[in-house]
């Protein structure tokens, strides 16, 4: 395992980076499809004696052209960057997505950047992988490119599960679809949240089950509902089982989607620490109740359900 990762926010990378194993993409939520490239990579490693690094963007480019994805991501930035460490990668390039670096002409891409400022020897990418100004670029030019500026194309099979391609589209969908066992199945882990803990309006609190509430910010809006969880406090190694709420609370006619945590059997003070909530089961539904005391009726139900899962 990469006991340290360095990260650049530009190309210019240093001298024992160049000449790399280069692959790109946006390896949002670091997937199984995604290891399966990295476990390539690691034997073109040993047998070459090279580095691997990954070219990611930042934001998501499909979040920079559609502003509506507010969320969107399966893991945030942090998470991805431990992820790609644990998977033998030794440097990460987080290239600021915007308009001018859009405006980049393909052949432009692979001539300043692939070959004059990271000298890359093989380049891994996927069969849909779009780049250049327009999209105007494919996998098809950075073939026909190959000899001219000393690279190799390696283009990975995808990963099939079930005659589906595994892909962070298809992840996405089964966490909007609540169908959290699949996402988990094809994440080869739990999915998980990272967030600083907010000063609510302590309506838990009030009916008798206190919550940590977690601002969701860009990832992912998965199914509204409650979840059995295990969350993890910053700078600790231990983990607590709880209950989620993921959703609008419609019970109290909120409009901000919000994550809630119940931890059981604990009454610390979190305001303000940084939590990692992993989300093991899908147990219902968000719903709206006609009183408070429905609510707090379903709630112990939902309890013992989320007990008897851990």
């Amino acid at each position: 395992m990469v006991k340290f990762i360095k990260t650049y926010k530009n190309f210019n990378i240093n001298l024992k980076h160049k000449g790399s194993i280069i692959l790109i993409g946006n390896f949002d939520g670091v997937h199984l499809g995604h290891q399966k490239l990295f476990k390539l990579a690691k034997k073109f490693k040993k047998k070459y004696s090279l580095k691997i690094g990954v070219l990611t963007f930042e934001p998501i480019p499909k979040m920079f052209f559609n502003k509506s994805f507010k969320n969107f991501r399966i893991s945030n930035q942090k998470q991805k960057i431990t992820l790609l460490k644990k998977f033998g990668v030794d440097f990460v390039i987080i290239k600021k997505f915007n308009k001018a670096f859009s405006k980049i002409k393909s052949i432009n891409f692979i001539k300043d950047i692939l070959h004059s400022k990271l000298k890359a020897q093989f380049i891994f990418v996927s069969n849909n992988f779009r780049f250049g100004n327009k999209r105007e670029g494919n996998v098809n030019q950075l073939i026909k490119n190959q000899i001219f500026y000393k690279y190799k194309i390696i283009k990975p099979k995808p990963l099939y599960n079930n005659n589906k391609i595994v892909s962070s589209s298809l992840i996405r969908d089964f966490l909007k679809k609540g169908k959290l066992n699949l996402a988990n199945k094809f994440l080869d882990r739990e999915w998980c949240i990272e967030g600083k803990v907010l000063r609510g309006r302590q309506l838990g609190k009030k009916i008798g089950f206190p919550t940590a509430n977690l601002d969701i910010k860009d990832y992912i809006d998965a199914k509204s509902g409650v979840y059995a969880v295990k969350v993890k406090i910053q700078n600790s190694k231990k983990y607590i089982k709880g209950i989620a709420n993921l959703g609008y609370r419609p019970t109290f006619n909120q409009k901000k989607l919000l994550l809630e945590v119940h931890l059981f059997n604990f009454s610390k003070n979190l305001y303000n620490k940084y939590l990692t909530v992993y989300f093991f089961k899908f147990i219902r539904e968000e719903k709206k109740f006609k009183n408070v005391g429905q609510l707090q009726k379903q709630i112990k139900i939902d309890l013992l359900k989320a007990k008897k899962v851990q």
